[in-house]
């Protein structure tokens, strides 16, 4: 989650917009409550419908965890073809370019989307979130880890804005620097990162299934 590049390379344009100071701030909070939201979602369903009872994983969480797992294999598999062939930069999503213009509370709403809509972040934020829920610790303890798993998973964009907040006007070379390299790697450690879950998660659902 923290290495996602499209909500990183989201935060960096913002930084360079005229509403930094503002939008910067406002984005890294709505991206962890975007988070919040989708495990809360996930925690809710999971807790009532038994996903670990006496402390033993429930099989349809392992089945859970294959879907999951096999999603994200097939977004690493399309990300990767999808990669430029020259080794230019991948075009980057078209609201992007509307970024320069971009009022606060539009900040928070493409956060909170990019969070809990968008699809590679959404399979990633579920599959921990059911992961946890497999665990059978209690419902305070699932909570406190899954708020654990959101904090970190808001690390990506949460250091550019304290580099940009540290550095002042210094902080546009490096900041260009990390954008302009994660557009270009885009794709790449997207269908890397996708492969190395996925995998995780089957493997950890086929341990469940055969315990």
């Amino acid at each position: 989650m923290a290495l996602s590049p499209v909500p990183i390379i989201a935060v960096v344009l913002m930084l360079t917009t005229h509403r930094a100071r503002v939008n910067g701030p406002l984005f890294v909070p709505r991206l962890a409550a975007g988070l919040a939201a989708v495990g809360a979602v996930v925690l809710s369903v999971a807790g009532p419908a038994g996903a670990s009872s006496s402390g033993s994983p429930a099989t349809w969480v392992s089945w859970v965890k294959v879907v999951l797992g096999l999603l994200l294999l097939l977004v690493a598999a399309r990300q990767f073809r999808a990669r430029p062939k020259d080794g230019g930069q991948a075009p980057l999503p078209k609201w992007m370019a509307k970024v320069d213009d971009i009022r606060p509370l539009a900040a928070c709403g493409l956060a909170a989307l990019l969070a809990g809509v968008n699809p590679k972040n959404l399979l990633l934020a579920v599959g921990g979130a059911a992961s946890i829920a497999q665990t059978g610790i209690s419902g305070g303890g699932q909570a406190v880890a899954y708020l654990v798993f959101a904090l970190v998973g808001t690390l990506g964009v949460g250091i550019p804005v304290g580099v940009y907040f540290a550095l002042g006007p210094r902080a546009d070379k490096p900041l260009n620097a990390l954008k302009d390299w994660m557009g270009e790697h885009n794709a790449v450690i997207m269908s890397v990162l996708c492969l190395v879950i996925g995998v995780k998660l089957i493997g950890d659902a086929i341990g469940g299934l055969t315990a």
